[in-house]
């Protein structure tokens, strides 16, 4: 059934399957952080100046993503006129683990298909303690210099691992996902 109006859903009737609306209402992290939201943000305007705006609305849209209340787009299969309802999601960065997951799916399918060639890759992963991880994120430039310090040592030890096999000319790239409690961002 070719459905108009929708990219990327999980809908065909023909086949077997169908679209099925996920309900974020129903998930733990949904009612833990509408039953919470409103002492975290009194808490924290207690304690100092609150939390930034930017996570006050990632939380208040995560709220609302996938909720058709909150906005939805209809759907209909121009075969057999079928209609169907997907809601709208609130594309954000930090709390909503199905538009996280969606965006990481994005991006890994842009960089294989469109970006990286098809060569062999290696994965490295540089993690750090709590503490300097807060640090981190508070300083986007110190961050960016342990990311290219990490890049040199791994691009050097490459390229001697390479000259040891008798490589030589071959040339280091990288593409990295810098991660905060769960969310990518590249």
């Amino acid at each position: 059934m070719p459905w108009r109006g929708v990219a990327g859903e999980g809908q065909v009737g023909t086949h077997g399957w169908a679209y099925r609306r996920r309900q974020p209402e129903g998930t733990v992290l949904y009612e833990a952080v509408r039953e919470n939201l409103a002492t975290l943000l009194a808490e924290a305007s207690e304690v100092g100046r609150g939390l930034p705006r930017y996570v006050e609305r990632d939380f208040a849209r995560y709220l609302e993503c996938g909720v058709l209340a909150h906005g939805f787009a209809r759907v209909r299969c121009e075969s057999c006129k079928d209609e169907l309802l997907v809601a709208f999601s609130c594309k954000g960065r930090g709390v909503c683990p199905s538009c996280n997951a969606k965006r990481a799916h994005v991006t890994a399918m842009h960089l294989v298909e469109q970006v990286l060639p098809h060569v062999p890759y290696r994965q490295w992963t540089l993690s750090f303690p709590h503490r300097v991880r807060w640090v981190l994120l508070k300083d986007v430039g110190l961050l960016s210099d342990v990311l290219t310090v990490f890049l040199r040592a791994v691009f050097a030890l490459q390229r001697r691992r390479a000259r040891r096999q008798g490589l030589r000319g071959g040339q280091a790239g990288a593409v990295s996902c810098i991660q905060f409690f769960g969310s990518c961002r590249s």
